[in-house]
């Protein structure tokens, strides 16, 4: 795991001067004004968060994905499709999880809006109509689009940039939800429970880690899947 690491440049921090407190234990020292963290010490961390992503594969739950940043919004979108789980691969809605039930209201509108399109029968209105109904549909899209399988609470939180993302950190600890996060140098690690600490600024360090973190949740689903495939067997007639 360490060599892999080094190799998408997980490595890096950035400068001293931004260096969060909680971050100093995990880091080995600097080069060229930016800090180094200790791969050994991420190894075990991420070891940590991809023995909890196992465990919320075995049990079949679902998680939301989330990162904003450039760097970050291919590959979170890309998580939460393989694993047909909802994500936020752009700006974070405030009540997401805070105020879930209205939120799930501007799910449900937008599903209902794009049903009716796909089927047809925004046709009986005018054109303008349909104008302002597509316009609803592209915005509702933009910031909705991701969370259509946000069906419940989940059970678990992704996040790329913890202190990017702070209003989502925030709210899923308001109400309990675990968080698992790659967090650079300058994140709070105090308030995430999984912390991988590492570079969360870079497509590739960002690619490599939520891939991991996808493997080790099928990797458990396919445990559990095998298990319901065995406890639903019918009982065998002894001759």
């Amino acid at each position: 795991m360490f060599s892999a690491l080094f190799s998408v440049g997980a490595h890096f921090g950035f400068v001293k001067s931004r260096r969060h407190p909680s971050a100093k234990p995990f880091i080995f020292g600097s080069k060229n004004n930016l800090e180094i963290f200790d791969l050994g010490k991420t190894s075990k961390e991420l070891e940590k968060a991809l023995t909890f992503l196992g465990e919320k594969g075995r049990e079949a739950v679902s998680g939301l994905w989330v990162g904003g940043k450039n760097e970050a919004r291919e590959a979170v979108k890309k998580a939460g499709l393989e694993l047909e789980m909802p994500y936020v691969a752009g700006r974070w809605i405030g009540g997401t999880l805070s105020n879930f039930s209205e939120i799930k209201k501007r799910i449900a509108r937008l599903e209902e809006l794009t049903n009716q399109k796909e089927k047809g029968e925004l046709s009986k209105y005018t054109k303008k109509e349909r104008l302002l109904f597509d316009r609803e549909i592209e915005k509702l899209t933009i910031y909705f689009g991701g969370l259509s399988r946000l069906k419940t609470m989940p059970k678990f939180l992704v996040v790329i940039d913890p202190k990017k993302e702070y209003i989502a950190v925030a709210e899923a600890r308001k109400i309990g939800i675990p968080v698992v996060a790659l967090a650079g140098s300058d994140s709070n690690l105090y308030e995430l429970d999984y912390a991988i600490p590492g570079n969360d600024s870079s497509r590739q360090s960002i690619a490599f880690i939520l891939a991991e973190l996808v493997a080790a949740y099928k990797k458990g689903l396919t445990l559990y899947v095998e298990k319901e495939t065995v406890t639903k067997e019918p009982a065998k007639i002894e001759q």
